[in-house]
């Protein structure tokens, strides 16, 4: 019976068709599923599961969001019986080269024309966050990006805002205008009196560099609020 279970949990065992590397080699990456995908990062499951049984149950606890998963982290990971530090790690790292694949696309192509432009590049970084990040961008004379950076990063209430150190980025850069972002973890789009002064205290400092701000995006949960939409720039 022992073996019967055995047999049954591994892969090799399975017609070779199913076996998740087998398949992406015969059929394309875009056939296999998500968990067939996490399967062959971790390689094997545990006695009582197969690699793919086990990325099921990871991507189930999740209700089957990977930007979900983003956020658990290696320490929620590790809680799955098989899969240990290195494990988790390469899970991470796979997802996190998703979603650099994906900003690499945007930086490639993106010229800034309004707010949606901005909230899709930087929904990349700080849609899926469980604490509070600030970023700038750097344009050029023709609103193409010039380059982005996260200039703070805090808890889940707030971060620390250091002006200078956003002027010194664009005055480096040679930026004729910039667009400061940050999120807020529990998806609130209401911009505080907190970040009303942050703006207008970086708008005056840009501007005796000749610098324009062109807006202030808050993300929150795959949303955004545009202070320069709204009129409160």
């Amino acid at each position: 019976m022992q073996m019967d279970a055995y047999k049954k949990l591994n892969i090799k065992d399975w017609a070779e068709e199913d076996r998740p590397r087998e398949k992406l080699l015969s059929k394309g990456s875009r056939t296999l599923t998500n968990a067939e995908l996490i399967a062959i990062l971790i390689g094997s499951g545990n006695l009582e599961e197969t690699a793919v049984e086990l990325s099921r149950r990871i991507l189930q606890s999740v209700d089957n969001n990977l930007s979900e998963l983003c956020k658990k982290g290696i320490d929620y990971l590790k809680t799955f019986n098989g899969i240990g530090e290195a494990k988790a790690v390469s899970i991470i790292a796979a997802l996190e080269l998703g979603k650099r694949c994906k900003d690499a696309d945007v930086f490639i192509r993106k010229k800034i024309t309004g707010s949606s432009d901005a909230a899709e590049y930087f929904m990349v970084f700080l849609s899926d966050l469980n604490h509070e990040e600030f970023w700038v961008m750097l344009l050029n004379h023709g609103n193409k990006i010039i380059d982005s950076f996260m200039v703070s990063q805090g808890g889940i209430s707030g971060t620390v805002i250091d002006v200078r150190l956003i002027m010194k980025l664009a005055i480096e850069k040679l930026a004729s205008a910039i667009i400061i972002c940050h999120n807020h973890p529990s998806g609130t789009l209401q911009a505080s009196d907190a970040d009303l002064k942050i703006t207008s205290k970086i708008k005056n400092a840009a501007k005796l560099m000749d610098i324009s701000l062109l807006d202030h995006l808050i993300i929150g949960h795959n949303q955004y609020l545009s202070l320069a939409d709204e009129g409160m720039l």
